[in-house]
């Protein structure tokens, strides 16, 4: 997927057990992200305690939201924080790898 201006966003989410997402990324990468720290840490995240609240996730076009978008967690914090589960090749690697076979006059 191609990222836009490289900003990252959210494309898909999943609340798991234990106070955990799993999350899809615009440029493909799938992480998973532990908000128990920011539960315990931030008054603001407390209503999130309640586990049913946690599920109770949803998208805004750019990352994950609760209760009806008046919770938040910047994408790009998601993004830097989280855990990879997969992480798409980079198109630059693939072109180093090209730069260094041998010139072939034939193609």
């Amino acid at each position: 997927m191609e990222e836009i201006n490289n900003i990252i966003w959210v494309v898909a989410a999943e609340a798991l057990d234990n106070y955990v997402l799993r999350l899809t990324f615009n440029n493909g990468s799938v992480k998973t992200f532990d908000c128990k720290p920011l539960i315990q840490q931030f008054p603001v995240f407390g209503p999130l305690q309640d586990k049913q609240k946690f599920l109770n996730i949803t998208l805004d076009g750019w990352t994950v939201t609760w209760e009806n978008g008046s919770i938040d967690i910047a994408p790009e914090y998601l993004y830097e924080k989280g855990v990879a589960v997969y992480e798409p090749q980079e198109t630059a690697s693939n072109f180093a790898a090209e730069e260094n076979e041998p010139y072939n006059s034939e193609q």
